[in-house]
Protein backbone atom coordinates (compact mmCIF):
# COMPACT_ATOMS: atom_id res chain seq x y z
CA UNK A 1 0.00 0.00 0.00
CA UNK A 2 1.09 3.42 -0.91
CA UNK A 3 2.17 5.72 2.67
CA UNK A 4 1.43 9.42 2.84
CA UNK A 5 3.18 11.37 0.30
CA UNK A 6 4.40 14.66 2.01
CA UNK A 7 6.10 17.62 0.20
CA UNK A 8 9.79 16.99 0.94
CA UNK A 9 10.79 15.96 -3.04
CA UNK A 10 8.70 17.64 -5.76
CA UNK A 11 8.99 16.40 -8.91
CA UNK A 12 11.23 18.76 -11.44
CA UNK A 13 7.76 18.40 -13.51
CA UNK A 14 6.14 20.02 -10.69
CA UNK A 15 8.52 22.13 -9.50
CA UNK A 16 8.22 24.30 -12.94
CA UNK A 17 5.04 24.40 -12.61
CA UNK A 18 4.69 26.82 -9.81
CA UNK A 19 2.90 29.42 -11.12
CA UNK A 20 0.13 26.88 -11.85
CA UNK A 21 0.15 25.38 -8.25
CA UNK A 22 -0.09 29.02 -7.04
CA UNK A 23 -3.29 29.45 -8.38
CA UNK A 24 -4.70 26.40 -7.28
CA UNK A 25 -3.72 27.34 -3.79
CA UNK A 26 -5.70 30.51 -4.50
CA UNK A 27 -9.02 28.40 -6.47
CA UNK A 28 -9.58 26.44 -3.24
CA UNK A 29 -13.03 27.36 -2.30
CA UNK A 30 -14.42 26.84 -5.66
CA UNK A 31 -12.80 23.65 -6.62
CA UNK A 32 -12.42 21.94 -3.55
CA UNK A 33 -15.09 22.81 -1.78
CA UNK A 34 -17.10 19.69 -1.96
CA UNK A 35 -17.94 17.17 1.04
CA UNK A 36 -18.67 13.82 -0.14
CA UNK A 37 -17.59 11.60 2.58
CA UNK A 38 -16.38 10.97 5.29
CA UNK A 39 -14.20 7.93 6.84
CA UNK A 40 -15.31 4.76 5.34
CA UNK A 41 -12.80 2.07 5.84
CA UNK A 42 -12.56 -1.35 5.13
CA UNK A 43 -11.86 -1.44 1.67
CA UNK A 44 -8.52 -2.28 1.33
CA UNK A 45 -6.91 0.71 -0.28
CA UNK A 46 -4.17 3.27 0.88
CA UNK A 47 -5.65 5.59 2.36
CA UNK A 48 -4.49 9.31 2.67
CA UNK A 49 -4.17 10.10 6.27
CA UNK A 50 -3.10 14.18 7.35
CA UNK A 51 -3.26 15.57 10.93
CA UNK A 52 -4.32 12.28 12.67
CA UNK A 53 -6.60 10.05 11.97
CA UNK A 54 -9.90 9.46 14.22
CA UNK A 55 -12.77 6.09 13.58
CA UNK A 56 -15.55 8.64 14.38
CA UNK A 57 -16.94 10.76 10.83
CA UNK A 58 -15.82 14.30 11.49
CA UNK A 59 -17.92 17.16 11.00
CA UNK A 60 -16.75 19.10 8.00
CA UNK A 61 -17.48 23.09 7.83
CA UNK A 62 -17.94 24.26 4.09
CA UNK A 63 -14.84 24.41 1.71
CA UNK A 64 -13.46 21.44 3.81
CA UNK A 65 -11.24 19.05 1.71
CA UNK A 66 -11.00 15.60 3.46
CA UNK A 67 -7.91 14.11 2.14
CA UNK A 68 -9.04 10.70 4.72
CA UNK A 69 -10.82 9.78 1.34
CA UNK A 70 -8.08 10.39 -1.26
CA UNK A 71 -7.21 6.89 -2.51
CA UNK A 72 -4.46 5.27 -4.70
CA UNK A 73 -4.52 2.06 -6.16
CA UNK A 74 -2.35 -0.44 -7.88
CA UNK A 75 -3.72 -1.46 -10.72
CA UNK A 76 -1.84 -4.47 -10.91
CA UNK A 77 -4.37 -5.63 -8.32
CA UNK A 78 -7.33 -5.24 -10.86
CA UNK A 79 -5.59 -7.47 -13.85
CA UNK A 80 -4.09 -4.07 -15.44
CA UNK A 81 -0.36 -3.66 -16.72
CA UNK A 82 0.92 -2.27 -19.23
CA UNK A 83 -0.25 -4.22 -21.76
CA UNK A 84 -3.72 -2.79 -21.44
CA UNK A 85 -2.46 0.25 -22.72
CA UNK A 86 -2.48 0.79 -26.69
CA UNK A 87 0.72 1.78 -27.82
CA UNK A 88 -0.35 5.79 -29.09
CA UNK A 89 -1.54 5.87 -25.29
CA UNK A 90 1.75 4.48 -23.65
CA UNK A 91 3.67 7.05 -26.60
CA UNK A 92 2.35 9.87 -25.67
CA UNK A 93 2.51 9.37 -21.84
CA UNK A 94 6.05 8.39 -22.45
CA UNK A 95 7.30 11.28 -24.42
CA UNK A 96 5.42 14.09 -22.63
CA UNK A 97 6.80 12.43 -19.06
CA UNK A 98 10.91 12.81 -21.16
CA UNK A 99 9.51 16.52 -21.61
CA UNK A 100 9.41 17.06 -17.69
CA UNK A 101 5.74 17.15 -17.65
CA UNK A 102 3.32 14.99 -15.78
CA UNK A 103 0.85 12.72 -17.62
CA UNK A 104 -1.94 10.48 -17.32
CA UNK A 105 -5.15 8.71 -18.47
CA UNK A 106 -8.13 10.05 -17.06
CA UNK A 107 -11.62 9.77 -17.56
CA UNK A 108 -13.56 7.04 -19.30
CA UNK A 109 -10.58 5.03 -20.04
CA UNK A 110 -9.78 4.04 -16.56
CA UNK A 111 -13.17 3.39 -15.69
CA UNK A 112 -13.65 1.13 -18.50
CA UNK A 113 -9.85 -0.81 -17.52
CA UNK A 114 -11.07 -1.24 -13.43
CA UNK A 115 -14.18 -2.81 -15.10
CA UNK A 116 -12.67 -5.54 -17.90
CA UNK A 117 -14.13 -3.54 -20.52
CA UNK A 118 -12.55 -2.05 -23.83
CA UNK A 119 -12.34 1.87 -23.39
CA UNK A 120 -13.77 3.86 -26.37
CA UNK A 121 -11.00 5.77 -26.38
CA UNK A 122 -7.83 6.85 -24.02
CA UNK A 123 -7.60 10.60 -23.09
CA UNK A 124 -4.53 11.99 -21.51
CA UNK A 125 -4.08 15.06 -18.87
CA UNK A 126 -0.91 16.36 -18.20
CA UNK A 127 0.71 19.47 -16.71
CA UNK A 128 2.03 21.36 -19.85
CA UNK A 129 -0.13 23.56 -21.34
CA UNK A 130 -1.53 22.86 -24.83
CA UNK A 131 0.52 25.89 -26.43
CA UNK A 132 3.56 23.77 -25.27
CA UNK A 133 2.29 20.43 -26.03
CA UNK A 134 1.82 22.32 -29.80
CA UNK A 135 4.53 23.74 -30.14
CA UNK A 136 7.31 21.88 -28.21
CA UNK A 137 6.17 18.27 -27.98
CA UNK A 138 3.41 17.20 -31.14
CA UNK A 139 3.53 19.81 -33.25
CA UNK A 140 1.06 18.18 -35.47
CA UNK A 141 -1.51 18.20 -32.80
CA UNK A 142 -4.81 20.52 -33.32
CA UNK A 143 -5.92 22.60 -30.44
CA UNK A 144 -9.91 22.63 -30.64
CA UNK A 145 -12.90 23.40 -28.30
CA UNK A 146 -13.57 26.77 -27.05
CA UNK A 147 -14.95 26.46 -23.29
CA UNK A 148 -12.65 23.38 -22.82
CA UNK A 149 -9.75 23.23 -25.47
CA UNK A 150 -7.96 20.24 -25.88
CA UNK A 151 -5.44 18.93 -28.69
CA UNK A 152 -6.16 16.33 -30.84
CA UNK A 153 -3.41 14.50 -32.04
CA UNK A 154 -3.94 11.51 -34.73
CA UNK A 155 -1.44 8.74 -34.14
CA UNK A 156 -1.66 5.76 -37.25
CA UNK A 157 -5.48 4.75 -36.38
CA UNK A 158 -5.85 6.05 -33.31
CA UNK A 159 -7.19 10.01 -32.40
CA UNK A 160 -5.42 10.76 -28.51
CA UNK A 161 -7.48 13.90 -26.52
CA UNK A 162 -4.36 15.71 -24.46
CA UNK A 163 -5.86 17.87 -21.56
CA UNK A 164 -4.05 20.03 -19.59
CA UNK A 165 -4.68 20.90 -15.91
CA UNK A 166 -3.57 24.34 -16.82
CA UNK A 167 -7.13 24.30 -19.11
CA UNK A 168 -9.93 26.36 -16.88
CA UNK A 169 -13.50 26.41 -18.66
CA UNK A 170 -14.05 29.78 -19.69
CA UNK A 171 -17.66 29.50 -17.70
CA UNK A 172 -15.99 28.74 -14.64
CA UNK A 173 -17.18 29.92 -11.51
CA UNK A 174 -15.41 33.24 -10.72
CA UNK A 175 -17.02 33.88 -7.43
CA UNK A 176 -15.21 34.85 -4.74
CA UNK A 177 -12.56 32.35 -3.56
CA UNK A 178 -11.90 31.63 -0.11
CA UNK A 179 -8.45 29.55 0.65
CA UNK A 180 -9.01 26.43 2.73
CA UNK A 181 -6.18 24.90 1.39
CA UNK A 182 -4.32 24.84 4.89
CA UNK A 183 -6.37 21.72 5.67
CA UNK A 184 -3.81 20.31 3.15
CA UNK A 185 -1.01 21.98 4.45
CA UNK A 186 1.56 19.62 4.09
CA UNK A 187 0.25 17.30 1.35
CA UNK A 188 2.01 16.54 -1.90
CA UNK A 189 1.23 19.23 -4.55
CA UNK A 190 0.70 16.44 -7.35
CA UNK A 191 -2.22 14.92 -5.00
CA UNK A 192 -3.61 18.67 -4.90
CA UNK A 193 -3.12 19.16 -8.72
CA UNK A 194 -5.07 15.88 -9.36
CA UNK A 195 -7.72 16.43 -6.57
CA UNK A 196 -8.46 19.88 -7.90
CA UNK A 197 -9.28 18.83 -10.98
CA UNK A 198 -11.32 15.27 -10.28
CA UNK A 199 -13.81 17.69 -8.95
CA UNK A 200 -14.22 19.64 -11.88
CA UNK A 201 -15.49 16.16 -13.98
CA UNK A 202 -19.08 15.43 -14.28
CA UNK A 203 -18.99 11.29 -12.64
CA UNK A 204 -17.44 10.37 -10.00
CA UNK A 205 -16.35 7.28 -11.97
CA UNK A 206 -14.76 9.14 -14.53
CA UNK A 207 -12.59 11.33 -11.78
CA UNK A 208 -9.61 8.57 -11.88
CA UNK A 209 -6.31 9.00 -12.95
CA UNK A 210 -3.94 6.33 -13.83
CA UNK A 211 -0.10 6.23 -14.21
CA UNK A 212 0.62 3.22 -16.00
CA UNK A 213 4.57 3.99 -15.32
CA UNK A 214 4.39 3.37 -11.74
CA UNK A 215 0.94 1.23 -12.18
CA UNK A 216 -0.77 3.68 -9.96
CA UNK A 217 -4.56 4.65 -9.59
CA UNK A 218 -5.28 7.70 -7.99
CA UNK A 219 -9.08 8.63 -6.70
CA UNK A 220 -10.00 11.80 -4.85
CA UNK A 221 -14.05 11.68 -5.65
CA UNK A 222 -14.71 8.24 -4.46
CA UNK A 223 -14.87 6.51 -7.59
CA UNK A 224 -13.88 3.29 -7.13
CA UNK A 225 -16.15 3.36 -4.23
CA UNK A 226 -19.40 3.98 -6.62
CA UNK A 227 -17.96 1.66 -9.27
CA UNK A 228 -18.45 -1.12 -6.63
CA UNK A 229 -21.85 0.13 -6.08
CA UNK A 230 -22.90 -0.35 -9.81
CA UNK A 231 -23.84 3.55 -9.39
CA UNK A 232 -23.57 6.66 -11.21
CA UNK A 233 -22.74 9.89 -9.21
CA UNK A 234 -22.08 13.51 -10.48
CA UNK A 235 -18.86 14.66 -8.38
CA UNK A 236 -20.52 18.41 -7.13
CA UNK A 237 -24.36 18.20 -6.21
CA UNK A 238 -26.19 16.96 -9.12
CA UNK A 239 -28.64 20.16 -9.73
CA UNK A 240 -25.53 22.31 -9.59
CA UNK A 241 -24.30 19.81 -11.67
CA UNK A 242 -26.34 19.79 -14.41
CA UNK A 243 -26.99 23.39 -14.84
CA UNK A 244 -23.27 23.92 -15.03
CA UNK A 245 -23.82 21.79 -18.26
CA UNK A 246 -26.91 19.88 -19.01
CA UNK A 247 -25.03 17.35 -21.51
CA UNK A 248 -24.01 15.87 -18.67
CA UNK A 249 -27.41 14.51 -18.40
CA UNK A 250 -27.24 13.01 -21.96
CA UNK A 251 -23.91 11.41 -20.79
CA UNK A 252 -24.94 10.47 -17.62
CA UNK A 253 -27.56 8.00 -19.32
CA UNK A 254 -25.19 7.03 -21.93
CA UNK A 255 -23.07 5.74 -19.04
CA UNK A 256 -25.67 3.95 -17.34
CA UNK A 257 -27.47 2.54 -19.82
CA UNK A 258 -23.86 1.00 -21.30
CA UNK A 259 -22.65 -0.22 -18.07
CA UNK A 260 -26.05 -1.48 -16.28
CA UNK A 261 -25.52 1.09 -13.98
CA UNK A 262 -28.49 2.54 -11.24
CA UNK A 263 -27.95 6.95 -10.50
CA UNK A 264 -27.78 8.05 -7.65
CA UNK A 265 -31.24 9.20 -5.71
CA UNK A 266 -29.82 12.55 -6.11
CA UNK A 267 -28.27 12.40 -9.83
CA UNK A 268 -31.93 10.34 -10.62
CA UNK A 269 -33.97 13.48 -8.81
CA UNK A 270 -31.70 16.32 -10.34
CA UNK A 271 -32.58 14.52 -14.45
CA UNK A 272 -35.60 14.46 -13.40
CA UNK A 273 -35.79 18.16 -12.59
CA UNK A 274 -33.47 19.06 -15.41
CA UNK A 275 -34.27 17.28 -18.32
CA UNK A 276 -35.61 19.63 -20.34
CA UNK A 277 -32.81 21.55 -20.18
CA UNK A 278 -31.17 19.93 -23.08
CA UNK A 279 -33.08 22.19 -25.78
CA UNK A 280 -30.59 24.63 -24.25
CA UNK A 281 -27.63 22.43 -25.57
CA UNK A 282 -25.98 23.35 -28.84
CA UNK A 283 -27.37 21.67 -31.48
CA UNK A 284 -24.11 19.66 -33.14
CA UNK A 285 -23.11 19.02 -29.40
CA UNK A 286 -26.39 17.67 -29.06
CA UNK A 287 -26.58 15.74 -32.18
CA UNK A 288 -22.88 13.98 -30.69
CA UNK A 289 -23.79 13.24 -27.57
CA UNK A 290 -26.99 10.90 -29.42
CA UNK A 291 -24.30 9.67 -31.35
CA UNK A 292 -22.21 8.24 -28.58
CA UNK A 293 -26.11 7.06 -27.52
CA UNK A 294 -26.64 5.37 -30.48
CA UNK A 295 -23.84 4.09 -32.21
CA UNK A 296 -21.84 2.41 -29.55
CA UNK A 297 -23.78 -0.63 -28.85
CA UNK A 298 -25.95 -0.29 -26.07
CA UNK A 299 -29.15 1.97 -28.14
CA UNK A 300 -31.72 -0.37 -27.03
CA UNK A 301 -31.09 0.21 -23.07
CA UNK A 302 -30.53 4.16 -23.61
CA UNK A 303 -33.63 4.85 -25.47
CA UNK A 304 -35.09 3.08 -22.62
CA UNK A 305 -33.66 5.54 -19.67
CA UNK A 306 -34.39 8.14 -22.48
CA UNK A 307 -38.12 7.72 -22.45
CA UNK A 308 -37.88 7.22 -18.82
CA UNK A 309 -36.85 10.54 -18.18
CA UNK A 310 -39.26 12.08 -20.68
CA UNK A 311 -35.82 13.06 -22.72
CA UNK A 312 -36.91 11.25 -25.55
CA UNK A 313 -40.01 13.23 -26.22
CA UNK A 314 -37.50 15.89 -26.67
CA UNK A 315 -35.03 14.34 -28.71
CA UNK A 316 -37.13 11.58 -30.44
CA UNK A 317 -40.52 12.75 -30.49
CA UNK A 318 -41.82 9.82 -32.73
CA UNK A 319 -40.33 7.31 -31.56
CA UNK A 320 -41.32 8.42 -27.70
CA UNK A 321 -45.11 8.77 -29.36
CA UNK A 322 -44.76 4.73 -30.44
CA UNK A 323 -43.60 3.30 -27.57
CA UNK A 324 -45.97 5.32 -25.13
CA UNK A 325 -49.00 3.93 -27.45
CA UNK A 326 -47.54 0.54 -28.03
CA UNK A 327 -46.51 -0.19 -24.10
CA UNK A 328 -50.24 0.45 -22.63
CA UNK A 329 -51.40 -2.44 -21.40
CA UNK A 330 -47.97 -4.09 -21.99
CA UNK A 331 -45.52 -5.45 -18.92
CA UNK A 332 -42.23 -5.00 -21.34
CA UNK A 333 -41.13 -3.33 -24.52
CA UNK A 334 -39.02 -6.06 -25.46
CA UNK A 335 -41.01 -7.17 -28.64
CA UNK A 336 -41.81 -4.47 -30.02
CA UNK A 337 -39.86 -3.87 -33.04
CA UNK A 338 -38.42 -0.97 -32.44
CA UNK A 339 -37.04 -2.77 -29.62
CA UNK A 340 -36.07 -5.45 -31.14
CA UNK A 341 -34.47 -3.49 -34.48
CA UNK A 342 -32.09 -1.77 -31.68
CA UNK A 343 -31.16 -4.66 -29.59
CA UNK A 344 -30.12 -6.76 -33.03
CA UNK A 345 -28.11 -3.14 -33.55
CA UNK A 346 -26.56 -3.51 -30.01
CA UNK A 347 -24.90 -6.41 -30.88
CA UNK A 348 -23.03 -5.87 -33.82
CA UNK A 349 -21.04 -2.79 -32.40
CA UNK A 350 -19.11 -2.16 -29.13
CA UNK A 351 -17.57 1.19 -27.23
CA UNK A 352 -14.60 0.90 -29.60
CA UNK A 353 -16.07 -0.56 -32.77
CA UNK A 354 -19.20 2.19 -33.45
CA UNK A 355 -20.96 2.23 -36.52
CA UNK A 356 -21.60 6.01 -38.07
CA UNK A 357 -24.45 7.68 -37.20
CA UNK A 358 -26.48 7.41 -40.53
CA UNK A 359 -26.80 4.17 -39.40
CA UNK A 360 -29.02 4.27 -36.76
CA UNK A 361 -30.75 7.01 -38.26
CA UNK A 362 -31.70 5.16 -41.39
CA UNK A 363 -32.85 2.39 -38.62
CA UNK A 364 -35.46 5.07 -37.50
CA UNK A 365 -36.00 6.80 -40.49
CA UNK A 366 -37.06 2.37 -41.53
CA UNK A 367 -39.01 1.47 -38.51
CA UNK A 368 -41.37 5.06 -39.04
CA UNK A 369 -42.02 4.42 -42.20
CA UNK A 370 -43.73 0.98 -41.54
CA UNK A 371 -45.59 2.78 -38.37
CA UNK A 372 -46.48 5.23 -40.93
CA UNK A 373 -47.51 2.72 -43.81
CA UNK A 374 -47.53 -0.80 -42.48
CA UNK A 375 -46.44 -4.02 -44.66
CA UNK A 376 -47.03 -6.86 -45.81
CA UNK A 377 -43.50 -9.05 -43.94
CA UNK A 378 -42.49 -10.49 -46.86
CA UNK A 379 -42.07 -6.99 -48.31
CA UNK A 380 -40.35 -6.17 -45.65
CA UNK A 381 -38.12 -8.95 -45.62
CA UNK A 382 -37.87 -8.46 -49.46
CA UNK A 383 -36.66 -4.84 -48.99
CA UNK A 384 -34.15 -6.60 -46.12
CA UNK A 385 -32.58 -8.84 -48.48
CA UNK A 386 -31.96 -6.24 -51.44
CA UNK A 387 -30.15 -4.19 -48.93
CA UNK A 388 -28.01 -7.03 -47.25
CA UNK A 389 -27.23 -9.24 -50.35
CA UNK A 390 -26.99 -6.15 -53.00
CA UNK A 391 -29.05 -7.75 -55.49
CA UNK A 392 -32.83 -8.63 -56.12
CA UNK A 393 -31.41 -11.47 -57.85
CA UNK A 394 -29.79 -12.40 -54.65
CA UNK A 395 -32.96 -11.25 -52.90
CA UNK A 396 -35.32 -13.37 -54.83
CA UNK A 397 -33.06 -16.25 -53.99
CA UNK A 398 -32.85 -16.23 -50.90
CA UNK A 399 -36.33 -15.51 -50.37
CA UNK A 400 -37.19 -18.73 -51.64
CA UNK A 401 -35.16 -20.30 -50.10
CA UNK A 402 -36.54 -18.78 -46.67
CA UNK A 403 -40.42 -18.77 -47.35
CA UNK A 404 -40.74 -21.40 -44.98
CA UNK A 405 -39.15 -20.32 -42.28
CA UNK A 406 -41.00 -18.36 -39.42
CA UNK A 407 -41.97 -14.95 -39.58
CA UNK A 408 -42.40 -12.32 -36.89
CA UNK A 409 -44.64 -10.28 -36.81
CA UNK A 410 -45.20 -6.88 -35.27
CA UNK A 411 -47.91 -4.89 -34.68
CA UNK A 412 -48.72 -2.22 -35.82
CA UNK A 413 -45.69 -2.89 -38.42
CA UNK A 414 -46.72 -5.33 -40.36
CA UNK A 415 -50.18 -6.69 -42.03
CA UNK A 416 -50.39 -9.97 -40.56
CA UNK A 417 -49.13 -13.20 -42.82
CA UNK A 418 -48.49 -12.84 -46.02
CA UNK A 419 -50.69 -12.47 -48.60
CA UNK A 420 -47.70 -10.92 -51.04
CA UNK A 421 -47.20 -13.10 -54.40
CA UNK A 422 -43.37 -13.33 -55.31
CA UNK A 423 -44.73 -12.35 -58.94
CA UNK A 424 -45.88 -8.99 -57.76
CA UNK A 425 -42.94 -8.46 -55.27
CA UNK A 426 -41.06 -5.96 -57.04
CA UNK A 427 -43.67 -3.68 -57.48
CA UNK A 428 -44.33 -3.52 -53.81
CA UNK A 429 -41.11 -3.44 -52.46
CA UNK A 430 -39.92 -0.49 -54.63
CA UNK A 431 -43.40 1.49 -53.35
CA UNK A 432 -41.97 0.62 -49.10
CA UNK A 433 -38.51 1.95 -50.81
CA UNK A 434 -40.42 5.19 -51.51
CA UNK A 435 -41.88 5.64 -48.69
CA UNK A 436 -38.29 4.82 -46.35
CA UNK A 437 -36.97 7.83 -48.65
CA UNK A 438 -39.72 10.23 -47.49
CA UNK A 439 -39.58 9.62 -44.30
CA UNK A 440 -36.23 10.64 -44.10
CA UNK A 441 -38.15 13.95 -43.53
CA UNK A 442 -39.62 12.99 -40.00
CA UNK A 443 -35.59 13.48 -38.97
CA UNK A 444 -34.88 16.58 -40.73
CA UNK A 445 -37.78 18.82 -40.93
CA UNK A 446 -40.18 19.87 -38.27
CA UNK A 447 -43.23 20.37 -40.14
CA UNK A 448 -43.29 16.92 -41.47
CA UNK A 449 -42.59 15.42 -37.83
CA UNK A 450 -45.85 17.37 -36.57
CA UNK A 451 -48.10 16.10 -39.19
CA UNK A 452 -46.81 12.39 -38.57
CA UNK A 453 -47.35 12.56 -35.07
CA UNK A 454 -51.15 13.34 -35.57
CA UNK A 455 -51.98 9.64 -35.99
CA UNK A 456 -50.71 9.02 -31.74
CA UNK A 457 -53.20 9.60 -29.03
CA UNK A 458 -50.78 11.38 -26.98
CA UNK A 459 -48.09 12.90 -29.12
CA UNK A 460 -45.65 14.76 -27.21
CA UNK A 461 -44.80 18.45 -27.86
CA UNK A 462 -42.36 19.25 -30.59
CA UNK A 463 -39.15 20.91 -29.14
CA UNK A 464 -37.94 22.32 -32.08
CA UNK A 465 -34.69 19.87 -31.93
CA UNK A 466 -34.58 18.72 -35.15
CA UNK A 467 -31.50 16.13 -35.00
CA UNK A 468 -30.40 15.63 -38.45
CA UNK A 469 -28.42 18.41 -40.03
CA UNK A 470 -28.59 18.85 -43.86
CA UNK A 471 -25.54 16.93 -44.36
CA UNK A 472 -27.01 13.99 -42.53
CA UNK A 473 -30.03 14.52 -44.62
CA UNK A 474 -28.50 14.45 -47.80
CA UNK A 475 -27.02 10.84 -46.60
CA UNK A 476 -30.22 9.27 -46.02
CA UNK A 477 -31.32 10.26 -49.19
CA UNK A 478 -28.23 8.51 -50.75
CA UNK A 479 -28.69 5.29 -48.97
CA UNK A 480 -32.57 5.53 -49.97
CA UNK A 481 -32.59 6.74 -52.85
CA UNK A 482 -30.92 4.36 -54.94
CA UNK A 483 -34.08 2.18 -54.94
CA UNK A 484 -35.78 5.09 -57.01
CA UNK A 485 -34.81 3.38 -60.39
CA UNK A 486 -35.79 -0.28 -61.24
CA UNK A 487 -34.51 -2.51 -58.33
CA UNK A 488 -33.04 -4.57 -60.56
CA UNK A 489 -30.20 -2.12 -61.94
CA UNK A 490 -29.23 -1.73 -57.87
CA UNK A 491 -26.03 -4.16 -57.96
CA UNK A 492 -24.02 -4.56 -54.33
CA UNK A 493 -23.46 -7.73 -54.33
CA UNK A 494 -20.14 -9.16 -52.48
CA UNK A 495 -18.01 -11.84 -51.98
CA UNK A 496 -18.21 -12.02 -48.09
CA UNK A 497 -21.03 -11.26 -46.02
CA UNK A 498 -19.41 -9.81 -43.11
CA UNK A 499 -19.12 -5.99 -41.80
CA UNK A 500 -16.51 -3.65 -42.90
CA UNK A 501 -15.91 -1.50 -39.92
CA UNK A 502 -14.13 0.59 -41.41
CA UNK A 503 -16.39 1.39 -44.75
CA UNK A 504 -18.75 1.71 -42.21
CA UNK A 505 -17.26 3.95 -39.46
CA UNK A 506 -17.10 6.26 -42.76
CA UNK A 507 -20.82 6.20 -43.23
CA UNK A 508 -20.33 4.08 -46.57
CA UNK A 509 -23.78 4.48 -47.79
CA UNK A 510 -23.04 0.90 -49.19
CA UNK A 511 -22.11 -0.62 -45.66
CA UNK A 512 -24.61 1.09 -44.26
CA UNK A 513 -27.46 -0.41 -46.83
CA UNK A 514 -25.87 -3.99 -45.92
CA UNK A 515 -26.08 -3.57 -42.05
CA UNK A 516 -29.56 -2.48 -41.71
CA UNK A 517 -30.16 -5.05 -44.23
CA UNK A 518 -29.03 -7.64 -41.19
CA UNK A 519 -30.50 -5.63 -38.71
CA UNK A 520 -33.74 -5.65 -40.50
CA UNK A 521 -33.28 -9.55 -41.41
CA UNK A 522 -32.65 -10.57 -37.95
CA UNK A 523 -35.63 -9.08 -36.26
CA UNK A 524 -37.83 -10.41 -38.84
CA UNK A 525 -36.87 -14.20 -39.11
CA UNK A 526 -35.82 -16.14 -36.04
CA UNK A 527 -32.48 -16.70 -37.90
CA UNK A 528 -29.94 -14.48 -38.99
CA UNK A 529 -29.20 -14.28 -42.90
CA UNK A 530 -27.18 -17.00 -44.40
CA UNK A 531 -23.62 -17.01 -42.98
CA UNK A 532 -20.74 -19.42 -42.73
CA UNK A 533 -18.49 -19.71 -39.85
CA UNK A 534 -16.12 -17.60 -41.95
CA UNK A 535 -18.48 -15.06 -42.46
CA UNK A 536 -19.00 -14.72 -38.95
CA UNK A 537 -15.97 -13.24 -38.75
CA UNK A 538 -15.62 -9.57 -39.23
CA UNK A 539 -12.83 -7.05 -39.63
Amino acid sequence: MMTLRRRADLSPSLSSSSSLLSRLRSAASSLLSRQYSTDKGGDGTARRNGGGSSSAPRLLRPGFVDPSTWRHFDSRAFGINLDAIPKDALFVLKKLRREGFEAYLVGGCVRDLLLKRVPKDFDVITTASLQQIKKNIFRRCMIVGRRFPICLLRMNDSVIEVSSFQTVGKRANKSKEVNYLEELNGYDDEDILRCNNSMRRDFTINGLFFNPMNYKIYDYVNGVRDMRKNKVCTVVPAHISFMEDPARILRGLRIAARLGFQFSSDTSNAIHDLSSSIINIDKARLMMEMNYIMSYGAAEPSVRLLRKYGILDILLPFQAAYLSDQTKGRSSDKDLMLMKLLANLDRLFSADQPCHCSLWMALLVFHTALVISPQDTLVIRAFAALLYFGSWESAIEFLKEEQAGAQVPFVPETLGPSQTKLDDLMEQTSHLASLVNSSVLTLTCSDALEQSLVRFSEPPQISGVVLASNKERKRLLKIFGSFDSDLTSHDERRWLHKIDYWSLKDGSPAEVRFVLGKVILDTMSDKSPCESAEDALMF
